[in-house]
C-alpha cells in the first residue's frame, strides 16, 4: 500500500502517527559558520499534516527548523570551525516527531590560511618568493575561507581544505610538492585530484598524509628511507606506503617519520643514528617498524633527532637524541636513547610538540612546559638557557594547543588569541619585527585563531 493510502487509511479510521523519515540530500558549507541540508519530504504524513522539519548535526546536535509542509532545504548556523559534520532530519507533525533520515554527507568549516617569515622558495604562498628580511605579520593565503588543516616545512607548505582536497606550494626540488616535477611554485596548487585527504605533515623535503580511509601516503625527499617505501628513492607525487587502512595519526620532521595507528601501536622509520626510531638500536629502517609492544599509545610526535609519545593514561616518553637535554629526562649529554624512557612519574600530559632539539608540552590543566636547547628564547621561559627537565612557561591554565618550528613556538588560547616566541631572524613569529623573544608575545589582536601549523624551518602557517 502507497504511503498516500495509507495515509487517506488511517484519516478514515480516525488515528494518525507521526510521519515517516524523510529522504536525505546534501549537505553544503554556505560561508561562516552555517550549512544548508537538503531533504524531500517523506510519501506518509503519518495521517497528521507535516508542520515543520528539523536537522540536527553530528557532532553537537546543533539544530536549524524549516517550517513547511513539502521538501526544502534548512539552514544550520553556529558550527564550529575545524569540525567535520553530518546531519540527519526528522519531520514533526501534532503526533510527535518522525525517525531521522539517513545521514547526510560530512562537510568542514574552515578559514583563511595565513603565513609568515622566511619565504626565498615561495613557502609563504602568497604569489612572490626571494630572500630578505621575511614577512613579519600574518599575510593571508588568498581569500579562500575553507582550509582546514596543513604543515609548513623547512622550505615547503601543504595545506588541506573542507572538501579534502589537498594543496601544496614551495621548495620541490626532491619532488616533495607532489606535482610530479621538481619546479617551485609560490602559491597553492592542488595535488592531483583527489578529495579524501585528511591531514599532511612535513619536515625537511619529505611529506607524509593520510587519507580517510586510514591510509598512509609519502613523497619527496626518502634518502633515509623516512617515506617508509623500504627504499630511499625520491617520490614526486603521493605513493601509499604498504596496505594498511589503520592509521591514524602520522608525524614527520627531518629524516625520521612516525605513526599512530588505531590499535594503539607506534611505527617508525628513517635516520635510526640517534636511536629516534625507538627500536634499542641506532640503524636506519626504510619501511615502518613497531616502537616496542606497547597498545597503549595516545599520540607521538617526533623533533629533528628525537621522539616523544604519551600514553592513553597520560605518561610521557622520549627518546633519540638528547644533546641538549631534549628528552626532558634531567640529563644533557651525548648519551642516545635507542627505546622509550618516562619523563618524571606525571598522568596529565595531553599533547607534545618537537622542535630540533627542544621539546613543548601541553597538559590536561592548560599548563604548557618546555625543555630542551634555550638558544634564542625557543623555550618561552624568559632565558636562552638550555632546561634538561619540562619547565612551565608562565602561570597561566588556558593554552589550548602548542606547535613548534625549527626554534620558534606558537600556541593558541582558549579564547582563539594567538601567541609565538623563540627566533624570528626572519619575522616567523609574525609580531611586525625580526627580533627575537624568550617569552610568549600575542600576535596582534585576534581572537578567532584555530590552528597553528609551523613544523620546521623559518615560517609558519596559522589558521
Amino acid at each position: 500500500m502507497s504511503g498516500a493510502l495509507i495515509a487517506v487509511f488511517r484519516s478514515q479510521r480516525g488515528f494518525a502517527s507521526v510521519a515517516d523519515a524523510p529522504g536525505i540530500g546534501t549537505a553544503t558549507a554556505t560561508g561562516g559558520t552555517t550549512a544548508t541540508v537538503a531533504y524531500t519530504a517523506p510519501a506518509n504524513d503519518g495521517g497528521s499534516p507535516i508542520t515543520s522539519y528539523v536537522a540536527t548535526s553530528t557532532p553537537g546536535s546543533i539544530t536549524g527548523t524549516l517550517s513547511t509542509a513539502g521538501s526544502g532545504t534548512i539552514s544550520v548556523t553556529g558550527l564550529t570551525t575545524g569540525t567535520g559534520y553530518t546531519f540527519t532530519v526528522h519531520a514533526v507533525n501534532a503526533i510527535g516527531n518522525s525517525a531521522e533520515s539517513s545521514a547526510s554527507n560530512s562537510i568542514k568549516y574552515g578559514g583563511l590560511l595565513y603565513a609568515m617569515g622566511y619565504n626565498e622558495y615561495g613557502q609563504l604562498g602568497i604569489g612572490t618568493s626571494g630572500g630578505g628580511p621575511g614577512v613579519s605579520s600574518p599575510t593571508a593565503i588568498g581569500a579562500l575561507t575553507t582550509w582546514v588543516t596543513g604543515s609548513m616545512g623547512n622550505w615547503t607548505a601543504l595545506a588541506i581544505k573542507g572538501d579534502g582536497t589537498l594543496w601544496s606550494w614551495g621548495r620541490n626540488n626532491e619532488g616533495q610538492l607532489g606535482h610530479n616535477d621538481t619546479t617551485d611554485i609560490s602559491s597553492p596548487a592542488q595535488v592531483g585530484a583527489l578529495t579524501d585527504w585528511s591531514s599532511v605533515c612535513t619536515g625537511y623535503s619529505a611529506v607524509v598524509a593520510l587519507k580517510t580511509d586510514g591510509t598512509l601516503w609519502s613523497w619527496g625527499d626518502g634518502t633515509k628511507g623516512q617515506t617508509g617505501h623500504s627504499n630511499t628513492t625520491d617520490y614526486s607525487s603521493p605513493v601509499q606506503v604498504g596496505a594498511l587502512t589503520t592509521w591514524s595519526t602520522i608525524d614527520t620532521s627531518g629524516m625520521i617519520t612516525a605513526g599512530l595507528a588505531s590499535d594503539g601501536t607506534i611505527w617508525m622509520c628513517g635516520q635510526g643514528y640517534y636511536g629516534a626510531l625507538g627500536q634499542g638500536n641506532y640503524t636506519y629502517y626504510s619501511s615502518p617498524v613497531q616502537v616496542g609492544a606497547l597498545t597503549t599509545w595516545a599520540s607521538v610526535r617526533v623533533g629533528w633527532s628525537h621522539t616523544l609519545a604519551i600514553t592513553t593514561s597520560g605518561t610521557l616518553f622520549t627518546w633519540g637524541q638528547n644533546q641538549f637535554g631534549q628528552l626532558g629526562n634531567g640529563l644533557s649529554s651525548t648519551t642516545r636513547y635507542s627505546s622509550p624512557v618516562q619523563v618524571g612519574a606525571l598522568t596529565d600530559w595531553l599533547s607534545v610538540s618537537g622542535g630540533h632539539y627542544w621539546s613543548l608540552a601541553l597538559k590536561t590543566d592548560g599548563t604548557i612546559w618546555a625543555w630542551g636547547k634555550g638558544q634564542w628564547g625557543s623555550l618561552g621561559v624568559g632565558t636562552s638557557l638550555d632546561k634538561s627537565s619540562p619547565v612551565k612557561i608562565g602561570a597561566l591554565t588556558t593554552w589550548a594547543s602548542v606547535t613548534t618550528g625549527k626554534y620558534h613556538s606558537a600556541a593558541l588560547k582558549t579564547d582563539g588569541t594567538l601567541w609565538t616566541w623563540g627566533y624570528n631572524n626572519k619575522g616567523q613569529c609574525g609580531l611586525g619585527t625580526s627580533a627575537n623573544t624568550s617569552s610568549p608575545q600575542q600576535v596582534g589582536a585576534r581572537t578567532d585563531w584555530f590552528a597553528s601549523l609551523c613544523q620546521d624551518g623559518n615560517a609558519s602557517l596559522v589558521i
